[in-house]
């Protein structure tokens, strides 16, 4: 046997040790699963979204909230619309005419009349 035999010759490969896999197995649960990890990640991304939307309605309402202010504020018109839907109000020289409700006519079911024996 020489040298360059020894180095030709190819060893059957060596088998994986059983704690390495489990090692492996361990750092891919914690990468999932873990507090930082995968799903976690997930579901901060959406309730970021679910957030976000929130944020956007709100202004949208506060926007339109400033607008009413600002109209309460300055247009005499607005304050005298809502001034006669609300709360009922008339001008002095207007004439109000007042209708009754109609009301709902309710029929009895009717049942057949009973012959007595």
């Amino acid at each position: 046997m020489s040298l360059f035999d020894s180095q030709t010759k190819k060893s059957p490969p060596s088998p994986v040790p059983l704690w390495s896999v489990l090692f492996l197995l361990f750092l891919f649960g914690v990468a999932v699963f873990g507090d930082n990890g995968v799903l976690r990640a997930i579901q901060g991304k959406a309730q970021s979204d679910v957030l976000a939307d929130d944020i956007r309605r709100l202004e949208e309402e506060n926007a339109a909230l400033r607008q009413e202010i600002e109209a309460l504020r300055s247009d005499r018109k607005y304050l005298e619309g809502i001034a006669r839907k609300d709360l009922g109000m008339v001008k002095d020289d207007e004439l109000v005419y007042q209708f009754p409700a109609e009301e709902k006519k309710r029929l009895a079911p009717t049942s057949p009349p009973v012959s007595s024996p």
